[in-house]
């Protein structure tokens, strides 16, 4: 329904009040509803998934249409990140939000900082979507608002050409609501305890829910030791869980990432029980480390003992209880793991590495496709990988091998400030930049995200403020380096009393009180100073 079509529905609507609503004015109703598109969570979940649905099938049909995210751990964060996404790139078009269990955790826990590790509020995760998305409806009607202001203005001139361009512009107007891949931990519990959570999460506007195959109780970051995984029937308990949240709330389309940490994680806490040769449970029990039982004298008590390729074996217990995998298996069970995933409901996959490297990427998941051909990837940019180090050492093994004289470098110095000006840097900061390109074509990774940006430049701009504010510059050190940068920038921010609904109130007291309205954006107002 178009602009107009809401003014006319709502005239209707005051014409059969036989004059009890005559104080309403119809335009005013109408731009209180286009400024207000999405009434719940649930319509945001729905829309965003067919967002995501169609991206993914035309990533299908041609890998460099991958799309991308950054992580947030508050409303305004996310919101300032889609209006300079739009301000920049013109659209939020393959652009979405990532909702980090890292940054929950560690920022919007009541009990302060966390670990990554599943011990904060599960339902701030749910919180935090909501918030993310009350901040980017708010974005969407402060600058339909000033459409709506340019509008008024317009018809004060008499100028029809722009009045017609204005009202394009409002029933063509683009939101800020874009899909969030939330991040849901290991379930935080059983799968009935997943399930609970993951219709919080839906309801609060998630679309894209990600899980990972880790112990709930004994979770860990991704990027730490110590991760213990589940067998995949567990996993695909979780996984079904969260599909039935989707199906129960009429989410069809909702979409699930199933997360494997297999690469990194080297324990298993259950060993789960074969019905048949071959099955799931046989397959995980194959990767442990086990050692063969020759006598009854190689048995203590309390072992547990399996039969194995014809032979009885005692699996490896650590003394917390842990079985170990065998060493160098990580690769082929996040292979596994991705296809059982892929092959009973998840849409899809997210492999945890310890480093970026695309070949080492797209080698697992070229072997995920050859039993799942469309197999798409979710990977983490992550800011816990040194990318500095990581692709200067990367291009110094290229090299090796082709053979380059490689004698002006130290392969364990390569960090070093002295080589940031040399080929070699020059040449991993080229590999840095096309990354993602590069990955999406070579390695099937359909969405590229950062998950703590914010943490980190929150962190590395408070650090220069501090410095310069509380040192010689004064003063100086904020107007210079914020307030001034954001006017040439073009920062909406600079306006903070409009950008945290200042001139919204003022236009919703017109519309109520009328001439009667006590309105913040008089000419005493200092933001106009800024205009």
């Amino acid at each position: 329904m178009s602009y107009s079509d809401d003014i006319q529905q709502i005239t209707v609507l005051r014409q059969q009040a036989a004059g009890r609503w005559n104080a309403i004015n119809p335009e005013y109703a109408a731009r209180m509803r286009v400024q207000n598109q999405f009434q719940n969570g649930l319509e945001i979940a729905k829309y965003t998934a067919a967002i995501m649905r169609k991206d993914m099938a035309e990533y299908d049909a041609d890998a460099s249409q991958f799309t991308q995210s950054l992580g947030c751990w508050h409303g305004f964060v996310g919101q300032q990140k889609m209006l300079a996404i739009k301000k920049h790139h013109g659209t939020t078009k393959k652009r979405y939000l990532y909702l980090s269990g890292w940054m929950v955790a560690a920022l919007r826990s009541d009990f302060g900082p966390l670990p990554d590790q599943s011990m904060h509020e599960k339902t701030s995760v749910a919180s935090l979507i909501e918030e993310l998305y009350t901040f980017l409806r708010q974005a969407d009607a402060r600058e339909l608002g000033d459409l709506f202001k340019a509008l008024d203005a317009a018809r004060e001139t008499d100028d029809s050409e722009k009045e017609t361009l204005l009202l394009s512009q409002i029933d063509n107007y683009e939101t800020h609501i874009v899909p969030i891949v939330a991040d849901i931990d290991a379930g935080f519990g059983n799968e009935e305890a997943t399930y609970l959570l993951a219709k919080k999460m839906i309801e609060a506007g998630a679309c894209c829910i990600q899980i990972e195959n880790q112990v709930s109780d004994a979770k860990q970051c991704g990027h730490q030791d110590g991760k213990v995984t589940v067998p995949h029937e567990d996993f695909l308990a979780k996984i079904n869980a969260v599909r039935y949240a989707f199906l129960e709330l009429g989410v069809d389309d909702g979409i699930i990432v199933a997360r494997t940490d297999s690469l990194g994680a080297g324990l298993t806490q259950k060993i789960p029980v074969s019905i048949n040769e071959g099955d799931l449970a046989s397959q995980y029990n194959d990767f442990l480390d086990t050692t063969v039982v020759n006598s009854p004298d190689d048995v203590n008590d309390g072992d547990l003992l399996l039969k194995q390729n014809g032979q009885l074996v005692k699996p490896v217990r650590l003394p917390n209880g842990l079985y170990r995998f065998k060493p160098n298996t990580g690769e082929a069970r996040c292979v596994l793991d991705c296809i059982t995933s892929l092959q009973n409901g998840a849409d899809l996959i997210w492999i945890e590495t310890e480093k970026p490297h695309v070949k080492q990427i797209g080698d697992m998941v070229n072997a995920v496709r050859e039993q799942v051909p469309n197999a798409k990837l979710v990977y983490n940019n992550s800011p816990s990988f040194n990318w500095t180090l990581n692709f200067r050492q990367q291009i110094f093994d290229l090299w090796a091998e082709q053979g380059k004289d490689l004698s002006a470098y130290s392969r364990e110095d390569l960090m070093s400030v002295d080589y940031d000006s040399t080929e070699l840097a020059i040449a991993a900061d080229e590999k840095i930049r096309t990354f993602q390109e590069d990955g999406s074509r070579e390695a099937g990774i359909f969405h590229h995200l950062i998950t703590l940006p914010t943490y980190h430049t929150t962190a590395l701009s408070t650090d220069n403020l501090a410095k310069g504010y509380f040192g010689d510059q004064g003063m100086l050190a904020y107007v210079a380096e914020v307030q001034r940068k954001e006017l040439r920038q073009g920062l909406a921010c600079v306006k903070h009393q409009a950008m945290a609904g200042s001139n919204i109130g003022d236009d919703h007291k017109e519309y109520f009180s009328g001439d009667q309205a006590l309105k913040a954006s008089g000419k005493d107002n200092t933001m106009n100073q800024f205009d």
